[in-house]
């Protein structure tokens, strides 16, 4: 877990908690919206305030009269927060006054014993001032009047939190060097059941209701000495299903997640098997270029199906996973659990594998040799040499006399024959074509020179190997 000063920001639902933790991370990272019940998990952020790095944690509303969906699941989130939490900032909503809601909230934070301050939220300017000294019945001493839409006030909410907590030095700071994995799937999959077993807590909220998360949650954990960073995402729907722009909103997010990420963990319902929806997050993830790790979840509720027929079926449906890992597992249950922690070290591990340009040029000519090219038109494709140009994803350049001689079946035959040799699995391989160039070419792409720029070049050269003597 990070050793950083962490801050929770609670309170009641539609006070602006997200509006102000955007303000404090001084970029979108939580969705905001008037509705309420919007957020739900806790989502944490890293940011800093005069140089004093800390963890932000938002929260969902806290609704003490059971009037949002999953209040008992969001109240416990907080909960969860407040006790990670170093200081906490309670958020009220300066216009409409104190609530007894807010009463009930400001009851709980201060049987916690923590540093408390208030932020009065929607002051837009002093002359609103006023309104946060409404708020003194809370019992809370350190007040400030903000506003999170216009960053009012927010480095003065900050120096209030922050003071008196005892800082902890850069080197109890864990670096992050960990595997980013996002979480992805269509809605209901049990995306969050799993995370949260593999967290061995409950880091999100479950529900059998389809669409519950809807911000992407970062979660840390380490297993076998290796850090990885889980990416919780909400699912993604049918268009026609995307009812409000929350929903749409979720969308990006995932894709963001996708894009953040280094393995993605494709989510399949085994009682539903593959959809439009699993096929388009495939799509997304081919084309962010990400490793992927196909788990059939929910296998302990299946009956009568043979693995083989599963895995052989996604195949023909969407060619891309074939080279993907795949796993039947139950998150319920825990089954096959174990074995996921493997396979993400396995594909990270090929999406930074490095071959040298020797070891390449060999596997080369030995598939080449096993499986000649066709010809073309009289022509013979002739490949001269191939190398490695990046990594993350692997990155490939082959020199051949024409890419035009290059047939799909024979590229596909050298990328699968490198997956092969090298064990790129669940790894996307980028393999470009470059016409290496003639020395005819080369010749005519010189510059042309006189007699007499010939000669002073000669002389210059002369003085040059003079000197060197």
């Amino acid at each position: 877990m990070s050793q950083l000063t962490k801050v929770a920001i609670v309170g009641r639902p539609n006070v602006g908690k997200s509006a102000l933790f955007n303000a404090i991370c001084k970029k979108r990272i939580a969705i905001v919206d008037d509705a309420e019940g919007i957020t739900r998990d806790r989502q944490y952020a890293q940011t800093e305030s005069f140089g004093f790095p800390f963890e932000i944690i938002d929260t969902g509303g806290i609704d003490t009269k059971k009037e949002v969906l999953f209040h008992e699941e969001i109240r416990r989130q907080a909960e969860i927060a407040i006790e990670e939490a170093d200081s906490i900032i309670m958020v009220v909503d300066g216009v409409s006054g104190p609530q007894d809601i807010d009463r009930d909230i400001a009851t709980i934070l201060h049987r916690s014993k923590k540093p408390l301050c208030l932020a009065v939220n929607k002051i837009d300017a002093l002359s609103m001032q006023h309104l946060a000294y409404t708020f003194a019945s809370l019992g809370i001493e350190r007040v400030i009047g903000v506003s999170a839409t216009h960053n009012f006030q927010i480095a003065e909410l900050l120096e209030a939190a922050l003071t008196d907590i005892p800082t902890r030095s850069d080197t109890e700071q864990e670096e992050d060097g960990s595997i980013k994995v996002a979480i992805v799937g269509r809605t209901n999959v049990g995306k969050s059941t799993l995370i949260n077993s593999l967290l061995g807590e409950e880091r999100c909220i479950v529900s059998p209701i389809a669409g519950t998360t809807r911000d992407s949650i970062d979660s840390r954990v380490s297993f076998d000495d290796t850090l990885y960073t889980f990416i919780d995402t909400a699912g993604i729907r049918r268009r026609h299903k995307e009812l409000d722009v929350v929903e749409k909103f979720a969308f990006i997010r995932t894709e963001q997640a996708i894009e953040r990420s280094e393995v993605c963990l494709l989510i399949v319902d085994a009682t539903q098997g593959l959809t439009t929806e699993e096929k388009k997050i495939a799509k997304a993830i081919e084309e962010a270029k990400k490793g992927c790790i196909v788990l059939f979840n929910k296998w302990d509720l299946t009956q009568g199906f043979r693995m083989e027929h599963v895995y052989k079926h996604m195949e023909m449906e969407v060619p891309f996973l074939r080279h993907c890992p795949k796993l039947c597992i139950s998150a319920a249950t825990g089954r096959n659990l174990e074995k996921i922690y493997p396979e993400i070290q396995k594909v990270a591990a090929g999406m930074q594998q490095r071959i040298t340009t020797g070891q390449l040029n060999k596997c080369l000519i030995a598939a080449m040799q096993k499986t000649h090219p066709s010809v073309i038109g009289g022509k013979r494709l002739r490949v001269y040499y191939m190398a490695q140009v990046g990594i993350a994803p692997p990155h490939f350049v082959l020199f051949v006399n024409s890419p035009l001689l290059m047939e799909e079946s024979y590229k596909r035959y050298l990328v699968n024959n490198l997956r092969d040799t090298f064990g790129f699995v669940g790894v996307p391989i980028i393999f470009r074509l470059k016409a290496k160039e003639s020395i005819k070419d080369r010749r005519a792409r010189l510059p042309k020179h006189t007699d007499r720029d010939l000669s002073a070049l000669m002389e210059t050269q002369e003085a040059s190997n003079e000197e060197d003597l």
